[in-house]
């Protein structure tokens, strides 16, 4: 159990900095992307966000289901579990990072938010992504020594600017005026299911361990 928590310890730690950098890096891109957007698209812009939100919440599961998957891979190698655990890392908490948790935002902040599952509305879009990042996962896992952490920051990246895309897309077209209570609450819509996903997630899930964790010492 100790040492369990030890590998968790220093997953955790080494992937902070990177989650921090990114969560802001997700949010000056929706900002550019606000003031680059009003004066071309005026009262259509939540439309044309909506868009991008079909495009990035797809590529967060493909990143999601890399980290996963590569994280679960590094201590157990199982072909129909490492599958199972990418999947349901990338459709499930992809889902709440993206779409329940900005959804419950936007009532907190008076919005009148409209609720839209990819999943079950296009299931077309956003599945081939996820099968794409498992296997991303499988192989970047045995030949890149810290592919958690740089599919772990891209992942970070691409889920802070779908959540922000979930709210201005879909309820929150005024979030700039909000921008102090939007970033809290898109720190946390991002950091825990993140970093529960691409960390706790395929840790909880391993069972037998074979392989040598990344901080090359033996478990």
């Amino acid at each position: 159990m100790r040492t369990g928590l030890r590998h968790l310890r220093q997953e955790l730690l080494s992937h902070l900095p990177f989650s921090i950098f990114s969560t802001i890096g997700g949010m000056a891109l929706v900002a550019v992307l606000t003031f680059l957007g009003e004066p071309l698209y005026k009262e259509n812009l939540p439309g044309a966000f909506r868009e991008l939100f079909h495009i990035f919440h797809p590529v967060h599961m493909l990143f999601s289901a890399t980290a996963t998957t590569a994280m679960f891979w590094q201590y157990e190698r199982r072909w129909i579990k490492a599958l199972a655990v990418g999947l349901a890392g990338a459709v499930l908490i992809c889902g709440a990072s993206d779409i329940l948790i900005p959804y419950a935002s936007g009532l907190i902040l008076g919005a009148k938010m409209e609720p839209h599952l990819c999943i079950i509305e296009h299931p077309g879009l956003v599945l081939p992504f996820a099968l794409v990042g498992v296997a991303a996962g499988f192989l970047s896992s045995g030949h890149i020594v810290r592919a958690t952490v740089f599919s772990h920051a891209a992942h970070v990246l691409i889920s802070s600017a779908a959540s922000l895309l979930y709210l201005v897309s879909f309820g929150l077209e005024d979030w700039i005026d909000n921008a102090g209570w939007v970033f809290i609450l898109v720190v946390v819509a991002v950091m825990i299911p993140c970093c529960f996903s691409d960390i706790v997630f395929p840790l909880l899930a391993v069972t037998r361990k074979d392989e040598t964790p990344p901080d090359g010492h033996p478990h």
